[in-house]
């Protein structure tokens, strides 16, 4: 079967947006995903999808003080392990586990407390789950080789844990659920679900989706950040003047003070620049179609798409094509080098930067999560004044199951700035 992959702004508007309807997940891939995440909103097409979004969005349209409140929470045990006089961590080991913490929280009201307990059982089977469905995914229509029992041992551990939670939310009377639902301080994302639908199934698979999405996107993204900050002193000092400035040395961020602080935007957008969560997606064609660009002697006309056409497409590569930024300059250094500063003054085109999609299906936890990440940093160079590479000077590679993720451990020391020390 012909397979097309494109990096071409143009192509990927076409695919994420004016022609959306031209473009789904599709069959294969509803198929190849199944078993882990159902039939949620990650996997599906129509009306389908289109009920997951609905059902989904209300939880994320608006600031919630109760997710600062959970990012707090597990905050304080990150600190814990992170130390402070220069003692050598595996950030991203420890930013996997902080994110699932925090996200079980948000989403069921109980945390599985895997930075305490590394070898929580759901934790284990999670992380076992999504490497096995990343190369279920990998090795596309010959993936029946793959043995599957392990995967599915895992997942029945994964759903053991949650249905409890699914259970005990079921049993609340819809007057109770909408009272939880309304109160900051008793709201779940659960409870918020099962307000509005009682089917078990539709509940297990779209938590299992924002449980996936709303780990990996924000561990990945602040290892990343990590690691480039560890390389980059004057970075950490710039941030961290910042948030003393805006936030102080010790007071919990609000929602203001995060979106106040450019330079900590500026950081965060580089390193989703660099390091977009999701490198490489596949559509296909949901009937006969076109692309507009890749065919022609120059590759500049349209070119013809059959019906079941898989389109891959990579905001990795896109992302780090020279030809679509501005000449090298003194205002906008390599495009390959982490410079926070090149926003300063620079947009990126349209379609050339989407670390969280675009179109109809654009993340619809892309607030949610960048909160996380800028309210972790803040929280976190409060106390550090400085992050100490530890790998001796090499890239950890880049690797992706399903996320962008560094391809080996991320070593890196954090030193406690005078004030902040215990």
């Amino acid at each position: 079967m012909r397979t097309i992959f494109t990096a071409d702004p143009d192509n990927i508007k076409a695919i994420l947006a004016t022609q959306f309807a031209d473009y789904g997940k599709g069959e294969r891939f509803n198929r190849e995903w199944h078993e882990f995440l159902g039939d949620s909103i990650f996997t599906t097409d129509g009306t389908k999808w289109h009920g997951s979004r609905q059902l989904i969005r209300p939880q994320f349209i608006k600031d919630r003080l109760s997710d600062i409140a959970v990012f707090e929470r597990h905050i304080g045990v990150l600190l814990k392990h992170l130390g402070g006089n220069g003692e050598t961590v595996d950030i991203m080991d420890l930013f996997f586990r902080y994110t699932l913490d925090a996200a079980t929280d948000f989403l069921l009201g109980r945390s599985v407390e895997s930075l305490d307990n590394p070898s929580a059982e759901f934790a284990e089977a999670f992380a076992h789950v999504q490497h096995v469905q990343g190369l279920i995914a990998k090795i596309g229509p010959m993936n029946w080789v793959l043995p599957r029992k392990e995967f599915r041992q895992n997942l029945r551990k994964m759903n053991q844990f949650i249905e409890p939670f699914i259970d005990q939310a079921l049993s609340l009377s819809p007057e109770e659920l909408e009272k939880r639902t309304k109160n900051e301080e008793g709201y779940t994302f659960l409870h918020a679900l099962a307000s509005y639908t009682r089917d078990r199934a539709v509940l297990r698979d779209q938590l299992a989706a924002v449980l996936l999405a709303g780990r990996d996107t924000t561990a990945c993204t602040l290892s990343w950040l990590f690691y480039e900050l560890s390389n980059h002193p004057r970075v950490v000092q710039k941030l961290r003047e910042e948030i003393l400035a805006v936030v102080g040395n010790d007071a919990m961020p609000t929602y203001e003070h995060l979106k106040s602080m450019k330079y900590l935007q500026h950081t965060i957008n580089e390193v989703l620049r660099l390091y977009p969560v999701v490198p490489f997606n596949i559509r296909f064609a949901l009937r006969d179609t076109t692309l507009p660009r890749g065919g022609g002697p120059d590759g500049n006309s349209p070119i013809g798409v059959l019906k079941d056409t898989p389109i891959g497409y990579s905001t990795l590569v896109m992302q780090r094509r020279a030809d679509i930024y501005p000449p090298v300059s003194e205002s906008f250094p390599p495009v390959l080098s982490f410079a926070p500063e090149r926003w300063d003054s620079w947009t990126p085109k349209t379609w050339t930067y989407i670390p969280f999609n675009g179109g109809p299906r654009i993340c619809i936890g892309q607030q949610f999560a960048l909160t996380e990440m800028a309210y972790t940093v803040v929280r976190l160079l409060q106390r550090f004044e400085r992050v100490e590479n530890r790998t001796n000077g090499r890239h950890p590679g880049l690797k992706s199951d399903i996320v962008l993720q560094p391809a080996r451990e991320t070593f890196v020391a954090f030193y406690a700035a005078p004030l902040a020390e215990k």
